[in-house]
């Protein structure tokens, strides 16, 4: 690897090996990303602040360091950006929203950004979100639309559309996100690159922007499978200031990745899970099934009422949070996400008791599930991107509207928090699809395991996007 290389296109494991070996500065790292950047996402439109004085000082910090003779990270190097619900020092945390970028400057950096940056990572920027992270779609009436790399005018995915345009396009190999509903998974498929949500309570979420806090998970998208578990062993551990997050001790994925998955019992979800989405969706499941060998399937039970549980959840909790806001700033909001948030404020408290109940039966009926088998596959989306401003799609020959109808695959698996790794899947000359492979609990080394197997044998991949260049 040169100076002259486009080095933003590298892998993370390849810039870390680099900086580190001293072949190439952080520095020479730093200003190839800030200049692609610079070039290119004026037509995609990922990110919302761009910190080159920051990054850049970053970057001679860790060349000093070498010099010296110091060992640098894992990450050392690796260029970085965030879903703008992360806390980032000196500026205001705006959670894709008008309101809160008026709100003061964050005072110290989200704990995720503070341990990719121990590990040699460089933060150089914010990414576009949907408002709130209430949405499937990547569009923003107040940042504007993300655009998808690989068809501009297309849907990025949301709400995290930032994250997984940036990564796509080649602007930097690691972003971090949030999924609540699917928000790692969707843009994922949509833009076609890996993510990784992890267990609830596996990853800290101190200093981020929450939306719903029982189902809240923060976790790193990336073009390989290798980058997303370096990006993932760097961030876990306990930390004390996410009260959800579980005692484990780290337990690093990224050294079972070789050890491939014949040991492993693979089933395809069936039933809920093959049906209402296009042809396409369940092909690249089939895809994925044959590359790792699997033949049997397994039924997630009740997973439409899980995922009817979920939006009651969602809604009530996400009022509840924006109560005052609604209040005194509603005309602030995006339409579409006031008037479902007010929809959640008026749901009947016995309502969403009934859903917390029910999602305790759910989460032991899935379990019951991976006594049988390691691993479940699944689709991401139930269609590839939408244009841009699409309303509604066609689903089993019934006309829906889109953005509540993208997460029908995803919200029944984060709904009890499981392990999911989103594999992306090319099949023609379209647009990309997504497939998840779900895990019990604490098992994200599994999901992670396959998804290096599929990308190892070429069943699936995370091309850049061809995006034109506006200077």
């Amino acid at each position: 690897m040169s100076a002259t290389t486009d080095l933003s296109l590298a892998p993370a494991s390849d810039i870390a090996r680099a900086v580190s070996a001293g072949t190439v500065g952080a520095r020479d790292v730093v200003a190839a990303t800030l200049d692609r950047i610079a070039r290119i996402d004026p037509a995609v439109n990922s990110f919302t602040e761009r910190l080159a004085e920051r990054a850049t000082a970053r970057a001679a910090e860790l060349d000093a360091a070498r010099a010296r003779g110091d060992r640098l990270g894992p990450l050392a190097g690796v260029p970085f950006a965030v879903k703008n619900l992360f806390d980032v020092a000196g500026l205001p945390t705006r959670a894709g929203s008008r309101i809160n970028r008026e709100r003061a400057p964050a005072t110290c950096d989200a704990a995720l950004i503070r341990r990719l940056e121990a590990a040699g990572a460089v933060l150089v920027g914010t990414l576009g979100m949907g408002e709130y992270a209430y949405d499937f779609t990547g569009e923003n009436i107040h940042d504007g639309n993300t655009r998808n790399p690989h068809a501009l005018g297309h849907m990025s995915g949301g709400s995290s559309g930032g994250s997984g345009a940036a990564v796509a396009a080649g602007l930097v190999p690691l972003a971090l996100a949030s999924d609540t509903n699917g928000s790692i998974r969707v843009p994922a498929a949509f833009c076609g690159c890996f993510g990784l949500k992890p267990t609830y309570g596996r990853l800290s979420r101190a200093g981020s922007f929450p939306f719903v806090g029982s189902l809240d998970h923060l976790g790193p998208m990336a073009r390989s499978s290798r980058d997303l578990a370096l990006a993932y062993d760097a961030m876990q551990g306990p930390d004390p200031e996410d009260s959800a997050m579980a005692s484990r001790p780290a337990e690093p994925a990224a050294p079972d990745l070789d050890r491939g998955v014949a040991d492993l019992r693979i089933a395809v979800a069936g039933g809920y899970f093959a049906q209402g989405g296009d042809p396409e969706a369940f092909a690249a499941v089939a895809h994925v099934a044959r590359a790792l060998g699997a033949r049997c399937s397994v039924v997630i039970p009740e997973a439409a009422r899980a995922r009817a549980a979920a939006y009651l959840i969602t809604a009530a909790e996400g009022a509840a949070l924006h109560l005052d806001r609604l209040r005194s700033r509603a005309d602030d909001f995006d339409p579409a996400v006031r008037d479902r948030l007010i929809a959640g404020a008026m749901l009947p408290a016995p309502f969403v008791e009934r859903a917390q109940r029910f999602r305790r039966w759910y989460r032991d009926a899935v379990l019951a599930l991976f006594r049988e088998v390691d691993v479940i596959l699944a689709p991401s989306t139930p269609v590839r991107a939408p244009r841009s401003g699409q309303t509604t799609f066609v689903l089993d020959g019934v006309e829906l509207p889109v953005r509540p109808n993208i997460g029908v695959f995803t919200q029944p698996i984060s709904f009890i928090g499981l392990p999911v790794a989103a594999v992306p899947v090319w099949l023609d000359g379209g647009l990309p699809l997504g497939v998840q492979v779900i895990a019990a609990p604490w098992n994200e080394a599994l999901c992670l395991r396959v998804a290096h197997h599929l990308e190892r044998e070429g069943a699936v991949r995370a091309p850049v996007a061809t995006v034109k260049d506006t200077r």
